[in-house]
């Protein structure tokens, strides 16, 4: 009789209750997981489920409980971005396995235009996720005050700002800079010049900060013309070297804001003759498979992003629930060197 009911089809909770002796009541505490059973009463239930092949409704239950028993992991880019940064797909990675021992199903959203996001803030606003999980957010992103007014749990990857009111799961993104600029100029390089991320991106400014308070540390002068504005692209980066080569073309080493960005510099360096490490240095940040199949091989600022997205999932399953969590993590960087540098 495993796997069928007495009708011949599904096996119904009723069914589970005449198989195990109970009421109906006590069968739908045990499969929700309430308290209150003992266990002599849950063990014989757990038999009779087991036995008979009992699927819970998922639908029933969310319509019963109010829930939609989904979160929603929403990136505010464009397919481009998401598809072309390794950083993207480690992160929902990260967040898959820790939603992967729960029952709670993850909804991947890319909101990089104006009309996904209309799109969804309409899906949002009718409840369709228990939680939203926001990487890669802008400062002037209006998406956490949609989920704030309409009284979704949230959580953060990377901060707006210092002052981030919503929870949130980081990287030491100074910390990290400022090692991979000392990196070069222990190695003897006295002309470090830098490829930003976009400064709308929190992440990105403390970045070259970290280089900026690295050279400072160093006694030397934090040259504007050492500096080029890039977007985390490779075409982006590729742009920016173009530009510090003709600013600066003394320049010994770069350190790029991400791997990506790393590569195109590296495609625009050797196009001008450059070796690598031997004319310029180069340093990365992410630490991203193609970092470590770039010829020659990328120092890199290794960033824990499965664990930054196993981390998210925990804290808003926790705030889901109601229970007490972190409002802030900041995970530590490592920097990872290989020939490059």
């Amino acid at each position: 009789m495993s796997g069928h009911g007495r009708s011949g089809g599904r096996p119904t909770l009723e069914e589970v209750a005449a198989r195990a002796g109970v009421g109906r009541g006590t069968v739908s505490r045990v499969v929700n997981g309430a308290s209150g059973v003992s266990e002599h009463t849950r063990a014989a239930v757990e038999a009779a489920v087991e036995e008979l092949g009992y699927v819970p409704n998922r639908a029933a239950r969310a319509l019963a409980s109010n829930r939609a028993d989904a979160v929603a992991l929403v990136v505010p880019e464009p397919q481009s971005r998401f598809f072309a940064e390794p950083y993207f797909s480690d992160m929902v990675r990260g967040v898959g396995a820790a939603l992967a021992e729960t029952d709670v199903q993850l909804v991947l959203t890319l909101a990089g235009s104006d009309r996904e996001r209309r799109r969804l803030a309409r899906y949002l606003a009718a409840h369709r996720v228990d939680g939203v999980l926001l990487v890669g957010v802008h400062a002037e992103d209006p998406l956490p005050e949609l989920l704030a007014g309409l009284g979704i749990p949230a959580v953060v990857s990377g901060r707006r700002s210092a002052a981030e009111p919503l929870p949130y799961v980081d990287c030491d993104n100074l910390a990290g800079a400022a090692g991979a600029v000392r990196h070069l100029l222990g190695r003897g390089r006295r002309a470090v010049a830098t490829v930003t991320g976009p400064l709308d991106v929190y992440g990105a400014r403390c970045r070259l900060d970290g280089y900026r308070e690295a050279l400072t540390a160093a006694g030397l002068p934090v040259d504007g013309a050492l500096i080029a504005y890039g977007d985390f692209t490779e075409e982006g980066g590729r742009r920016a070297v173009r530009e510090l080569l003709e600013r600066r073309p003394d320049l010994d080493a770069v350190f790029a804001a991400s791997d990506v960005m790393a590569l195109g510099a590296r495609r625009e360096l050797r196009a001008a003759g450059r070796l690598i490490p031997g004319d310029v240095a180069l340093v990365g940040f992410d630490d991203s498979v193609p970092a470590r199949h770039m010829e020659p091989p990328l120092t890199s600022v290794r960033q824990p992003v499965e664990e930054m997205g196993r981390t998210m999932a925990r804290m808003l399953l926790a705030r889901m629930a109601g229970e007490p969590g972190d409002e802030a993590v900041v995970l530590p960087t490592e920097l990872v060197v290989r020939e490059s540098s």
